[in-house]
Formats: C-alpha cells, structure tokens, sequence
C-alpha cells in the first residue's frame, strides 16, 4: 500500500528530500516499512494454507506475523497519522489489526489464552473470520474512489476471507487452498504497489495503479 495523500512529499530529487526531511525529520513514505512487511506475512499465511509448507513451518509463520509484520504495521500507522495521512493510517492500521488478532488468535488455539476448548477451537476460527470479513467488505466499499489497484487488493482480501471461512465451517480442505491461492494473488499485488513506491520514492515515474471505481 503506498500512501494516499495529495500532500504527500515529493522526493524525486535530493535537493527536494534535503529540503522535506529539513522541515519535517518525519517526512517520507510510510509504506517504504509497511508494504514489504505485509508481503512477508501473508507470503507465510498463503504458501501454508496452499500446502507448500509442512505443518511444523506454523511457528515460522507466526514469528514472522508476531514481530515483522505486526511491528512493522503499527509503525507504518503511528508514522502514517502522524504525517495526518489519515487514509493510509486506517489501512495500515486495519491490516495490524487484521495479523495482530490472527497471532494471538492462533496462540489461544494453541495455549489455550482465553479457555478455547479444542472442540469450540472451529467456532472460534469461523467468529474470527466472520468479523474480519464484514470489516474487510466495508472497508473495500469506502474506498472505491482510491485507484483499482487498491480496490483489487482488498477485493482479493474479500475473497480469500469469504474461502476460508467457508472451508473453516464445512471443514472442506479444498477451499482452504483455493483460499491460499487468492491469498497468493494479494502478494502479487502488493509486490506491484511496492514496486510502484520504491520507484517513485527514488525519483522515477512509478506504475500505473488504475483509475478509481467510483470518482464521484
């Protein structure tokens, strides 16, 4: 997710990021940290739910979610608002709470932390899915005047969530990977839209990232 702010600074020369880091030491794009954070983590969630990875790489998963990705969005978020960038805040800051939530409901599973019997822990995984699928919809609806390209992510988002949820609840393993799969598709894109902000953060021209749905 590269920011979306009119007033976001225009680095494309070292006399113009001489010039914004003099008048604002917090100056810059907070998704040089939050982008490539989020890529790690889903990476880790997608090649697991596809089946590419053995079942013990879960602790791998979650060590990256726990400190990487988690970590990484909430400093992308802090900074983010900061810069009164408050679109970007909301997204990076849905998406920690979206990995944070995962890990410690993963943990609970797990250790049990909130008293989750093992046969409520299906229950459990469908609540959570629920909730973060009705917030992610939402969220994709509110930001249609944003360009396609961010539409696409969180459309993916819908869809993975909406795979999942359904493979939690009828215990249907096939969903789950074709849950993977889109999961996959999102990194894709966040790879594009990483590409794009280390591009235009050294002073090229960036990539297309699509017109806005809604323009209205």
């Amino acid at each position: 997710m590269t920011v979306i702010s009119d007033d976001a600074p225009d680095l494309g020369t070292a006399t113009a990021g001489k010039a914004a880091l003099t008048a604002n030491p917090l100056a810059g794009n907070p998704g040089v940290i939050g982008v490539p954070t989020v890529i790690a983590g889903a990476l880790g969630l997608g090649l697991g739910n596809v089946g590419v990875l053995p079942g013990g790489a879960t602790s791998a998963t979650l060590a990256i979610l726990s400190t990487c990705t988690a970590v990484g969005l909430l400093i992308t978020t802090v900074w983010a608002a900061t810069l009164g960038q408050s679109v970007s805040a909301s997204l990076f800051g849905v998406f920690f709470g979206f990995y944070a939530s995962y890990v410690v409901l993963t943990l609970d599973l797990s250790h049990g932390w909130f008293g989750t019997s093992a046969g409520s822990a299906t229950d459990a995984q469908v609540a959570w899915l629920w909730c973060w699928l009705i917030t992610i919809v939402v969220v994709t609806l509110v930001t249609l005047r944003l360009p396609f390209s961010f539409t696409l992510m969180l459309g993916l988002v819908d869809v993975a969530l909406a795979l999942l949820l359904a493979g939690a609840a009828t215990g249907a393993t096939s969903l789950i990977r074709a849950g993977g799969v889109v999961v996959l598709a999102f990194v894709a894109v966040q790879a594009y839209l990483y590409a794009d902000l280390m591009l235009t953060e050294t002073g090229g021209r960036g990539l297309p990232l699509g017109r806005p749905l809604l323009t209205r």
